[in-house]
């Protein structure tokens, strides 16, 4: 279908982006950049003029995520971990502080929302509690802006000496269960980000691309197309600067370091941190000792090599399983250390050339992107210098969908556009999808192909990761795959299987909300008379109603007693699948 604003914002009357901007600004007056442990510590006025200084001086920065459920275990962990650091030798900048998705919805409807295992801070002195516990900079990265609460929650964070707020990325993806109104969601973002960019000190609005449209697209260039769109929009619409961070599905090493090389001469304000490849982590912890060391050495040798401000990453190697311990945290900081220290020696081994010739391609075809897609929706009928309605233009129309019709690749004869340099997150899913599909025996391939199953693949939340492996080893098996979206709620996600008469719903769940999502659709399909396998993985745990700790525990045993097919691997999806066949089968 063509382009058209009329099909994508039907609604007669937006919000002004001016309008909305001005109100932010005028917030400034009563809400600024509070004081911070960090702050006095290193004496400067922001993050940002902090990381322009540890650039120039060679030094490689390091970030880690806090954010149990429980407020006073966050706070302990703050000021713990920065001390056992600090006493080996070492130092962590900065906390990413992982908010719950619950702090997403206005105040008034926060209890409503399914919780999940991040942080629940009530008002704007929790937040400063927690940003006094340690002199380590405060990254308040998700769900704030993007989200119907963006307004408070940014307050908040302003006050408390937090100088990198987000996550801007997530705006574009992420949908809050039971909340549908975007343009209330839009308005209040555009109002934070007016906020922002009224504050008198730097304050980086944070976009993590993983997060975003990067997760979505098939070509690596729209990618980087994306962040140079969210630097229009921040920097030249809103008058705030954008600070990225990516990590998460890159895999391979070059277009790792390329993509790190590129995005430094795109946007030079300095990047928050670039994220662990956390996807590589599917084993025990000795197996992912070794995808820590194969990232981490390249995102250190690229900061020394080309200092772009973001902080390395060090991810726990037990945070495939679980949220990591404050001594896990530790051991992962320490290991960086001990890894930076010898990289130095690595650098020599390393011929850039054949990144850096990526890179120009990446930054060529990123730029195309950004132009095709502004000057697109501008001929559509879009107005692309109204931050309100340009960010809802994109939300809506989606990044699969814009870069089909603006992407830097090749158009194929039958229309489909190729990519430049194909994501290495798909090549990744598409590899994991043929691993799996080889432990599958080939009677059972042929009694599933030949019994043309119908799946509604969903996920309980904002991670498409499980949910894009799901869909490749069910389409190779013969499987027709339905979309029952991302974030769905319950009552949809049965809905859909009523009346696409799916044979079973296939459903990857990472937030920790499993057992709470499948006793919701086990009541919603008993509702409508429904009585086909439910089967569910990724991340199976959740935190007990009467728990006195903030740490989630496995739920296997009790989505099993709802009738859930529980599945740890993808392929532990296969028997459900040949029993399936089996009794449609003669």
């Amino acid at each position: 279908m063509p382009l058209e604003r009329n099909t994508v914002i039907p609604e007669p009357e937006l919000p002004p982006g001016a309008e909305l901007l001005a109100a932010g600004r005028a917030l400034a007056q009563a809400w600024s950049v509070g004081p911070s442990a960090f702050l006095a510590e290193v004496g400067e006025p922001s993050e940002a003029a902090y990381k322009r200084r540890q650039m120039a001086a060679g030094r490689i920065m390091r970030h880690a995520q806090i954010g149990y459920r429980d407020p006073v275990k966050s706070r302990q962990a703050y000021a713990e971990v920065y001390e056992k650091l600090a006493a080996a030798g070492a130092r962590v900048d900065r906390y990413g502080l992982c908010l719950d998705w619950s702090m997403g919805y206005p105040r008034e409807r926060r209890a409503e929302g399914l919780r999940g295992t991040g942080m629940i801070l009530e008002g704007p002195e929790n937040f400063a509690r927690l940003t006094a516990a340690a002199p380590v900079a405060a990254h308040f990265g998700d769900f704030v802006l993007g989200f119907p609460a963006a307004v408070e929650t940014t307050q908040a964070a302003l006050a408390a000496g937090s100088t990198a707020i987000g996550n801007l990325g997530q705006y574009f993806t992420f949908r809050l269960p039971g909340w549908d109104d975007d343009v209330a969601t839009t308005a209040a973002t555009v109002t934070a980000l007016g906020l922002i960019a009224g504050q008198e000190t730097e304050v980086l609005v944070h976009s993590n691309l993983d997060d975003g449209f990067a997760a979505t697209l098939s070509d690596l260039a729209s990618a980087l197309g994306a962040a140079l769109i969210e630097k229009y929009l921040v920097e030249e619409l809103i008058g705030a600067r954008v600070s990225h961070c990516y990590g998460h599905h890159f895999s391979e090493p070059v277009t790792r370091l390329a993509f790190q090389i590129a995005l430094a001469r795109a946007n030079p304000t300095p990047g928050t941190m670039v994220y662990g490849n956390t996807t590589a982590y599917r084993g025990e912890a000795a197996a992912n000792y070794a995808s820590l060391a194969g990232y981490l050495l390249v995102d250190v040798l690229a900061q020394a090599r080309n200092p772009s401000g973001h902080a390395v990453n060090p991810v726990p190697v037990s945070e495939n399983r679980r949220i990591p311990e404050m001594d896990e945290i530790v051991d992962a900081q320490l290991f960086a250390d001990r890894l930076i220290e010898q990289a130095a020696d690595h650098a020599p081994l390393i011929d850039p050339a054949e990144a850096e010739a990526l890179a120009e391609r990446l930054l060529s075809g990123g730029e195309a992107f950004r132009d095709r897609t502004l000057a697109g929706l501008e001929e559509a009928g879009f107005a692309a210098d109204d931050p309100m309605e340009l960010m809802l233009a994109l939300r809506r129309i989606g990044g699969r969908r814009l870069e089909g019709l603006f992407g830097p690749g090749p158009v194929e004869p039958g229309g489909k556009r190729q990519p430049l340099i194909p994501a290495s997150a798909l090549l990744e899913l598409d590899r994991l999808a043929e691993e799996r599909l080889a432990r599958t025996g080939t009677a059972d391939r042929a009694l599933v192909a030949a019994a043309g199953l119908r799946a509604l693949v969903a996920t309980t939340d904002v991670h498409e990761h499980g949910k894009g492996l799901v869909e490749r080893l069910f389409g190779a098996l013969g499987v027709a795959r339905l979309d029952g979206g991302v974030s769905c709620d319950p009552d949809d996600l049965a809905q859909q299987a009523k009346e696409t008469g799916a044979d079973l719903i296939a459903l990857s769940t990472y937030n920790g909300v499993a057992l709470s999502f499948m006793a919701a659709l086990k009541r919603e399909l008993d509702a409508r008379a429904l009585d086909i396998p439910v089967l569910i993985g990724g991340r199976l745990n959740q935190i007990p109603e009467a728990s006195n700790t903030s740490l989630p525990v496995e739920v296997g045993d009790e989505l099993a007693a709802y009738g859930a097919v529980v599945c740890h691997e993808v392929e532990d999806a296969v028997p459900a699948l040949v029993e399936l066949a089996r009794k449609r089968s003669p």
